[in-house]
């Protein structure tokens, strides 16, 4: 399984990316939005892990640009890493077209258990990984 985290902190990228590689998933790191729309342009990915506060692009913003994508890619699985607690984030999150949205610091089973969750209600569906 290959993911893309789009998140501004170097520490945060890198205490995920080793929970990833416990599972065996490869992670492709962008530290701005800008960046990881760049490289969703030319390489292939299962999930997507969106940061919301970074410099420059939101990751509310850069969810709106995956989704308006005219390709395969606009379906991509997105969840959302936040460090924010505000009472309607999670409806803002999925409003925007996440499929989850998990609060910082991140367990490995809850990061785990919202991928497992995605996938397999996207298997359900039909749903094809890119």
């Amino acid at each position: 399984m290959r993911v893309l985290f789009i998140e501004d902190d170097r520490m945060n990228r890198r205490v995920v990316k080793d929970m990833l590689g416990v599972a065996g998933a490869e992670m492709v790191e962008a530290d701005s939005a800008e960046a990881g729309l760049a490289i969703l342009d030319t390489e292939e990915f299962d999930m997507l892990l969106v940061d919301l506060r970074m410099p420059g692009m939101d990751g509310i913003t850069a969810i709106r640009h995956i989704r308006a994508r005219g390709d395969a890619k606009a379906q991509l699985p997105v969840i959302v890493v936040t460090a924010d607690a505000g009472a309607d984030l999670r409806e803002q999150c999925l409003a925007a077209g996440a499929d989850d949205v998990l609060f910082k610091p991140v367990a490995m089973d809850s990061l785990f258990d919202a991928m497992g969750r995605i996938l397999a209600k996207n298997a359900g569906a039909g749903g094809v990984i890119v």
